[in-house]
């Protein structure tokens, strides 16, 4: 077995992890153990699954297609920024400062260069996918203007730590129901394969991440008087 091929199975593995884990501390209590637990081997998960894609992203721009090891470079980018801020809106609830330091600054540059970068594969290299790959860019833009907006003054309520989580969490749910739909459905039922189902894998998630946003932001930090 090649070392591809043993770290995608590893990737694979671990990805079964996240998406478990994810459902866990979703549906559990917020703050309970099992929350927290739960939440805990899925960002570790989520680490081992950004540190499994990151060589065979670069082997797919090598000797497969630059076009979607590009992409596939861009969707770490996307990703890290979610676990990095997930991890430290709690870490750093009561540092908006540290919160905001120099490696929040550092993604939010590679989001807007990440951004940029692919919405120009998307339009002048790609011959497939096309519509995807732009769209997507949209996330790291409008990610990297949040960011530069939040950055600039420390908020004024006192839970801004909560809606960053949420934000980033719900990234995170994104990144992991988007491999599974792209990559392990189509293996278990090999019928659901075909451009409905790529459709539906890259658009389907974020159009559920928007609703879900809007409802979470609404029941866990509600507008003050």
């Amino acid at each position: 077995m090649s070392w591809y091929s043993s770290t995608a199975v590893m990737h694979a593995v671990i990805g079964t992890t996240a998406l478990a884990t994810f459902w866990i501390a979703g549906i559990s209590k917020k703050g309970s153990p099992v929350h927290k637990t739960a939440g805990k081997i899925y960002l570790l998960a989520m680490v081992g699954i950004l540190l499994s894609a990151f060589p065979m992203a670069i082997s797919i721009a090598i000797n497969k297609s630059q076009v979607a090891g590009s992409f596939l470079l861009y969707l770490l980018i996307i990703t890290s920024t979610s676990v990095w801020n997930s991890w430290r809106a709690i870490r750093d609830k009561r540092d908006w400062k540290r919160y905001t330091g120099p490696v929040y600054k550092s993604l939010m540059v590679l989001n807007l260069i990440g951004g940029l970068s692919i919405a120009a594969i998307g339009i002048f290299m790609a011959d497939f996918m096309q519509v995807i790959i732009t769209s997507f860019s949209l996330i790291a833009l409008v990610s990297a203007y949040r960011m530069y907006q939040f950055q600039r003054e420390a908020p004024t309520d006192p839970r801004w730590w909560m809606r960053e989580h949420l934000s980033a969490m719900l990234g995170n749910g994104v990144a992991t129901h988007i491999a599974f739909l792209q990559i392990g459905l189509p293996k278990i039922l090999p019928i659901l394969s075909g451009s409905s189902l790529l459709n539906l894998a890259w658009l389907g998630p974020l159009v559920v991440a928007v609703l879900a946003g809007f409802y979470l932001t609404r029941k866990y930090t509600p507008k003050r008087a």
